[in-house]
């Protein structure tokens, strides 16, 4: 083998080796980059068919307890409108004697408008408590101006509709 012979093979050697190695450098680089990616990827499980199937049948029971409270939710809206849901309070002083505010007015009425409302009338010697049915916001007795405010506050506070 010449010297020339030899010299070529050993240029070509080394721009085989460098190539080589800017290959395994870029290979590298390449690696790290997908790897810090991967990182912000959820793991893919090994098993991926049973984890499919795990959550189909969590999907499953998930859709049968929905259907349940489906059924049971026109119960509980139609039995809601029986409760208490609307409340009025007024606070006053009915005698000139009696100081504090300590006698009132409160109304409790259901969606409709249906419930009672209780006065108490408090002056130094007694304390006096009433109760009158409301049937859709009205009484079948006469109301004192405070019962009737009260019952007005209720009836608003109950209004969502907005």
């Amino acid at each position: 083998m010449s010297a020339d012979t030899a010299g070529y093979i050993a240029t070509a050697a080394l721009v085989v080796a460098v190539l080589a190695l800017l290959l395994a450098l870029w290979v590298l680089v390449r690696a790290r980059r997908l790897s810090r990616l991967s990182a912000f990827r959820p793991q893919m499980p090994a098993d991926l068919q049973a984890t499919v199937e795990r959550e189909a049948n969590r999907l499953d029971q998930l859709t049968v307890r929905v259907e349940g409270l489906d059924g049971r939710l026109p119960v509980a809206e139609s039995r809601s409108t029986l409760s208490l849901q609307r409340i009025g309070v007024v606070r006053f002083n009915p005698f000139e004697d009696t100081g504090g505010q300590q006698s009132f007015a409160l109304a409790m009425l259901d969606a409709r408008g249906t419930g009672v409302v209780i006065s108490s009338l408090h002056s130094r010697q007694a304390t006096r408590v009433y109760l009158k049915q409301i049937t859709e916001g009205k009484s079948d007795t006469q109301l004192g101006n405070e019962e009737a405010e009260a019952i007005r506050q209720a009836l608003a506070s109950g209004d969502i509709r907005g």
